[in-house]
């Protein structure tokens, strides 16, 4: 696709007319990773109205997010117990309502640790914290919460999804947190009576889960709101699974195939393939319940957000279905039959389109069969193009010029899976002197900040519509506002049980990102 035809006059053109036919610039963030001088150990929802203010100040107009739906006791926000509820670690404490009505709560917040410092999120600490400080502040208002109309409506709204989660958390917590496949047969399959009884006989404890849900989206939505205001769009992230052990797959066992786990063949890194973990979609049983489960999944997400990562885009297509207690290995793809895939994939894609207005922007890394890139182009749907990744793979291995990509995609320089373009450089000298060579450059082991604008100039000057990169990227553009060792600002190590994975803290808070007047003007040197 060479010009705006096409897309104003694909099936996506619903989404597009919202967002503009223009290119658009914006960063992306794990909302653990900022904070304030509000916040509490973690990036909190309320930390967003200060990093809105900051990119329109720049002349950015998307913020990109990882998911931030609730992950349990994990740590990864691809591990999902719910494909609905937020996260309540990332509640803002100090943006609470009645807080100024009780002066114990007020003490009790200034003493919770905010640990500006740290490089890394203590996960357990910030756990203990926050959850204490909740405690308290819903034995003191969360009956003042519940029989605000606010709250009722939330509920209603919320209900088909918010009852069986907050039942799923009540019998999780019973059952030591282990796997609902480990509870006793009642509540291992449960009957609507069976929820209803719970909910009723634990009031409390079923209350509590319900106003921290309604804590997250009423400061989720406020900041919306804002960015609507500002004209800044925000981008969230629809992971394509599910955690086995979530509240979805519990209450919604007919939609997953169990017997099998979602993976990857083996390929150039990994000689045994690669497995997930989560279950696979049996889509023919969502597609008899017409589509109900994603739709209202992808409802719910538009109230936050304009636009959308779609997550592994191929795996729609086709999925990598490893039968239990095999290696990745021994899998194959479903369907089968491979003259299947497109018309498997078109099929739910458009359901997904017609369904909300938010834009999908496809993650299509890695082994993406060409007819599949096809049929997104023909869909609207923007792909993903990592700039040190496009290069002439069948040909002369030569780096493909930015300004040669198709508008239909996102040009960003890495991912939250991979290093950053300086542990790039110092990590790779043969694909860096190649890159170098063809910029013109001579070779250093160290990347210069000259040149690292340089790549960011070209980065927001491809001929995609979307130019989007980790905030990270130019944090090095001046002296001192990030970590000195460029290993710390990376995101995630794929593959690895890492303590760090998942807990990168920005080294400066939002409001000292806001007074660096020199990084701000030479972003705007790079947008020009």
């Amino acid at each position: 696709m060479k010009d705006l035809s096409d897309l104003i006059y694909s099936p996506s053109q619903r989404q597009w007319k919202r967002i503009g036919f223009s290119h658009h610039h914006g960063i992306a963030v794990p909302l653990f990773s900022i904070h304030s001088k509000d916040s509490t150990g973690i990036g909190e929802y309320p930390d967003l109205i200060l990093l809105i203010d900051w990119c329109q100040s720049v002349g950015f107009d998307v913020i990109q997010l990882l998911p931030i739906n609730d992950t349990g006791n994990d740590t990864s926000p691809y591990n999902a117990i719910s494909a609905f509820a937020l996260n309540p670690l990332f509640i803002g404490l100090n943006a609470l309502p009645y807080l100024n009505e009780s002066k114990d709560l007020q003490e009790k917040l200034k003493i919770i640790p905010k640990y500006p410092n740290a490089a890394n999120v203590d996960y357990p600490k910030v756990r203990e914290n926050k959850y204490r400080f909740l405690r308290d502040y819903f034995r003191t208002f969360g009956e003042t919460i519940i029989s605000s109309d606010d709250f009722k409506k939330f509920f209603e709204r919320a209900t088909h999804w918010l009852v069986p989660f907050c039942v799923f958390n009540i019998l999780s917590h019973k059952n030591d947190l282990k796997s609902w496949e480990n509870w006793p047969e009642e509540e291992k399959n449960p009957t609507q009576p069976f929820i209803d009884q719970i909910s009723n006989e634990k009031k409390e404890e079923f209350d509590w889960y319900c106003v921290l849900q309604y804590l997250c989206d009423a400061q989720l939505k406020k900041a919306k709101a804002y960015a609507e205001e500002k004209g800044v769009f925000l981008k969230g992230d629809i992971p394509i699974l599910i955690s086995r052990n979530s509240a979805d797959v519990w209450f919604n066992k007919e939609l997953f195939d169990l017997n099998y786990s979602a993976g990857a063949p083996p390929d150039y890194y990994s000689e045994l393939g690669q497995n997930w973990g989560f279950p696979i979609y049996r889509w023919e049983a969502i597609e008899s319940r017409n589509y109900d489960w994603w739709i209202e999944r992808l409802q719910w997400a538009s109230q936050y957000y304009d636009m959308y990562r779609l997550d592994h885009i191929v795996g729609f297509f086709r999925i990598w279905a490893i039968p239990l207690g095999k290696t990745g290995k021994e899998g194959f793809f479903i369907p089968k039959d491979e003259t299947l895939w497109i018309d498997h994939g078109l099929k739910i894609l458009l359901m997904m389109i017609s369904s909300c207005d938010m834009l999908p922007i496809g993650e299509d890394l890695g082994a993406v069969p060409p007819d599949v890139k096809l049929c997104l182009n023909a869909l609207g749907i923007c792909g993903t193009r990592v700039m040190r990744w496009e290069r002439n793979w069948k040909g002369d291995q030569q780096y493909i010029l930015p300004q040669n990509y198709d508008i239909e995609s996102m040009t960003t320089l890495s991912t939250h899976d991979s290093e950053t373009t300086l542990q790039w450089w110092k990590n790779n000298p043969e694909e860096t002197k190649l890159f170098a060579e063809a910029k013109g450059w001579t070779h250093h082991p160290q990347l210069s900040r000259e040149h690292l604008k340089e790549i960011l100039w070209d980065c927001h000057h491809s001929s995609s519509l979307f130019h989007i990169n980790l905030l990270q990227e130019y944090l090095p553009l001046l002296p001192g506002i990030s970590w000195p060792n460029v290993d710390d600002e990376r995101i995630n190590f794929p593959g690895t049980l890492n303590e760090k994975n998942w807990s990168y803290r920005f080294k400066i808070s939002l409001e000292e990102l806001a007074e660096q007047e020199s990084l701000k003007n030479i972003i705007q040197e790079i947008l020009k």
